[in-house]
């Protein structure tokens, strides 16, 4: 084989692996878990010297430092063996974190276990680490955190970060494939070549056929180049340096042909990847079954009830509580605020459509004039928002402190209220009008499965400059896969946008 394809596979395959950052991010991960679980033996060990030691039955100063230490190798051991630094789940949805808790159960669960079994340590003084391992927890969660989100700015300023990734399938399928891909660098993959199926044509010889399609202008799909064919997958991610080539199946690319491709990724060392082309739904819904040699791929139905949601509710209700005995002095500040600038009430009762078409009033700081809301109909044609939505930039109704108070998401802090009440949640759809909810569509009613929220998807992606479309293609995605842990992270998230004002007005 003499081609250029050909050539870069033998010249590249002995280097092929996971690309740099990768392996380098995966370094820090452990050498900052490392840190952080040394850090949280030592706050134990210096917890138990200050209030424990000569106290009768205490293990003494030597045995005292050995428990930390011995607890340290136990828990990152656990870390490697959970799989925790697996590049597939290392910064992609709640795996991560699951495997973190998981392994952090289990160093627990061996550690009492040796210590019953010996007589080395005793199970109370392994129980004694109980200040390290919550404090080691939440730190090394918060430590994956930090770093998800150094890789998330470091995507953003386009520095980096992405790994290359190698589209098979036929040319519509191939195209959309790579939209989707290229179109959310936040995902992390870039899609740097494809290869598409031969289709002979009259007068073909099938050695024709496999010939690779490179060098003309016309031999891109989707902004990327074309490679070749089936034939030529190995050697093209060998070319391009993919670290993964992402299959989207077809009537012609059956299992088969999968199988074939897996065997040249193989010896490229290439991960193979098969995309399902779900559309919306969550990792957390999807497993694979096995059954007589065929791997079946199980969606789990969306649940709207149950233990799940009573944690919701719960959770709701004691943040939301806390929250508000947190921001008292604030909302008294802007309530003297909107009450000295303007005239008319403090509060702006509007009504809303809750989890099941339930009318509720949702509670908000004013920020317009008193009757602000029969103006609309005179300002309708230069409405800025798509959809049901009305929304200007520079709406003439809002108050000067109105837009300091919209700008930054103050407004919106009585809605504490409507959580504690439990018409809404802190995290969900947003809180669509009557009117709205008069249009929509069947897909759009989705929304109304779960309470609305004080923030949601929408108001961590973009919030008032996002697109009508995709504002209600969050609130469906998050009414059909939200999970508890999912609801955290987007408090998080929130905390940073509303500090930002972006896309606020």
């Amino acid at each position: 084989m003499n081609s250029p394809l050909s050539r870069g596979f033998h010249d590249i395959r002995s280097t092929l692996a996971h690309p740099q950052w990768q392996t380098r991010y995966r370094t820090r991960l452990r050498l900052t878990d490392a840190a952080v679980v040394v850090t949280s033996g030592i706050v134990a060990y210096v917890t138990d010297a200050t209030l424990l030691f000569g106290a009768p039955g205490h293990p003494g100063p030597l045995r005292s430092i050995a428990i930390p230490a011995v607890v340290a190798l136990v828990w990152l051991g656990a870390l490697a063996a959970r799989s925790s630094y697996d590049l597939r789940v290392v910064g992609r949805d709640q795996t991560e974190y699951r495997r973190i808790v998981g392994a952090t159960w289990t160093a627990v669960s061996v550690l009492v276990l040796a210590a019953w079994l010996t007589t080395f340590v005793e199970v109370r003084d392994v129980l004694a680490q109980t200040v390290a391992l919550p404090l080691g927890l939440t730190a090394l969660v918060g430590s994956r955190y930090w770093w998800r989100q150094w890789v998330a700015r470091t995507r953003e300023r386009g520095a980096g970060c992405m790994t290359p990734v190698l589209v098979v399938g036929h040319r519509q399928q191939a195209e959309r494939l790579i939209g989707r891909l290229n179109g959310s660098p936040q995902q992390g993959f870039v899609v740097v070549g494809a290869c598409l199926p031969s289709e002979t044509a009259a007068g073909e010889s099938p050695s024709d056929r496999v010939r690779p399609r490179t060098g003309s202008p016309g031999d891109e799909v989707g902004g990327v180049p074309v490679l070749g064919d089936l034939s030529r997958v190995g050697e093209a991610a060998a070319l391009v340096r993919a670290s993964a080539v992402a299959v989207s199946a077809s009537d012609t690319i059956t299992t088969e042909v999968v199988r074939r491709l897996s065997w040249q990724l193989e010896r490229v060392g290439v991960d193979l990847m098969i995309a399902a082309e779900l559309a919306d739904v969550a990792p957390d819904r999807v497993s694979v079954h096995p059954a007589s040699g065929v791997s079946l791929l199980h969606v789990a139905a969306p649940r709207f009830d149950g233990p799940k949601y009573h944690v919701k509710q719960v959770m709701d209700w004691l943040l939301a509580a806390l929250l508000t005995v947190l921001v008292s002095p604030v909302l008294l500040g802007v309530g003297l605020a909107v009450a000295l600038t303007s005239k008319g009430g403090l509060f702006y009762l509007s009504e809303r459509v809750g989890r099941g078409g339930k009318i509720f009033r949702m509670f908000k700081f004013r920020t317009m004039y008193v009757g602000a809301d029969r103006d609309v109909p005179v300002l309708a044609t230069v409405n800025e928002a798509a959809g049901p939505l009305f929304k200007m930039r520079s709406d003439p109704r809002i108050t000067r402190v109105g837009r300091v108070l919209r700008r930054y998401s103050l407004d919106e802090l009585p809605q504490l209220l409507n959580v504690l009440s439990g018409q809404m949640s802190l995290v969900g759809p947003r809180p669509a009008l009557p009117h709205e909810v008069a249009a929509y569509e069947e897909r759009m009613r989705r929304r109304l499965l779960v309470k609305p929220g004080m923030t949601g998807m929408w108001q961590v992606s973009g919030r008032s400059d996002l697109p009508w479309e995709e504002s209600v293609r969050l609130d469906v995605y998050y009414a059909e896969n939200w999970t508890p842990l999912q609801d955290l992270a987007i408090l998080g998230q929130t905390a940073r946008a509303v500090v930002s004002g972006r896309g606020a007005y």
